[in-house]
């Protein structure tokens, strides 16, 4: 068994630490940004602002000490996409060798176009410490994962024994563990996927139906995999469960936070009115549009769908416009 730390008290840390503690064995730290915010939960025995309804067992100690990540042989970042690089630069002076890092986090950073494995290495570099990094994602809804409903999700490092290790120490009865070794693939498919969620949150919102949806999820996943592929992922996870899996969850469920950003941008509400509306909970995909855009425009990949939601998100075109036009492009193979 392991000392873990998980980084980040949304929903999705604070599900992944009630996971762990379901596994047994573990001494499990749930690190907050704030000491406010950690004196809310530890005082509540819940994450009343994100995660309502779950206690957190007496186990599970909660802190804003950055020193407590010392302590932890696993260190799993489950942090908003922006706030990546300025949280583990602060945490820098109390990681050490003989660690592993852990990313839960989806998204592409802003301006920079790396995934978040490569901003983890790009902070520490300056420090002299390398560290085994690898990525954690699939379909997974906060919600159902605290209710320890049955999970499956991908661990990818480039040493599959790491991988292996880490499947070993987060498996349990309601969350199964496979392994990976293309860390690229993984990330990417789970970064992307709240693009085309939008996108499907888009077209309900304006009224299509289930052929739209279909189609739009079938070309989604074609315009991911181009991109990982293009980065050097490997096309098979793409049809995986951080790739097919987790598009198909986000793209469908109701509890999808994209999904449902694009759904009241298609009802005709301004972006602004609808992140303010999530109540501090973070819909990765609206800033990772941009940052796959240009990773996209980078490597010359084509990808009209993720296009249109830029234009959608950053420029106010209408929804409609933007379906007219997908659907208006040039004809071509499929393959």
């Amino acid at each position: 068994m392991s000392r873990i730390a998980v980084l980040g008290s949304g929903a999705w840390g604070t599900a992944i630490a009630l996971a762990l503690h379901r596994h047994g064995g573990h001494q499990i730290t749930l690190w907050s940004h704030s000491a406010a915010e950690a004196g809310k939960i530890a005082a509540a025995g819940e994450n009343v602002l994100f995660l309502p309804g779950f206690p957190l067992p007496a186990e599970v100690a909660v802190t804003a000490d950055d020193a407590a990540v010392a302590e932890a042989e696993i260190v799993v970042a489950v942090i908003p996409s922006e706030f990546v690089r300025s949280t583990v630069a602060r945490l820098s002076p109390h990681l050490h060798a003989g660690q592993v890092m852990v990313s839960a986090t989806k998204g592409v950073e802003d301006r920079t176009y790396l995934r978040m494995t490569e901003v983890l290495s790009t902070v520490l570099e300056p420090t002299g410490l390398v560290l085994p990094i690898g990525a954690f994602s699939g379909p997974s809804f906060a919600l159902e994962v605290a209710q320890g409903q049955p999970t499956a999700l991908t661990v990818a490092f480039s040493d599959h024994a790491i991988s292996a290790r880490i499947q070993r120490e987060f498996s349990s009865e309601s969350l199964r563990l496979y392994t990976s070794t293309d860390v690229i693939g993984v990330e990417l498919g789970g970064a992307l996927k709240n693009v085309i969620a939008i996108a499907a949150g888009v077209a309900a919102g304006v009224g299509l139906g289930y052929n739209s949806a279909a189609g739009l999820i079938t070309r989604g996943i074609a315009e991911i995999t181009r991109l990982a592929v293009a980065c050097g992922g490997r096309r098979e996870t793409l049809a995986g469960l951080s790739g097919v899996g987790d598009l198909v969850l986000t793209c469908t469920g109701s509890l999808s936070r994209n999904r449902t950003v694009g759904e009241a941008l298609g009802q005709g509400r301004k972006l602004p009115e609808i992140l303010e509306s999530l109540g501090g909970k973070v819909a990765e995909g609206v800033r990772t549009t941009r940052a796959a855009l240009g990773l996209a425009r980078q490597r010359g990949i084509e990808m009209p769908i993720t296009e249109q939601m830029e234009l959608i998100l950053n420029e106010g075109k209408d929804p409609r416009e933007a379906i007219r036009n997908l659907m208006l492009r040039p004809g071509k193979g499929e393959h």
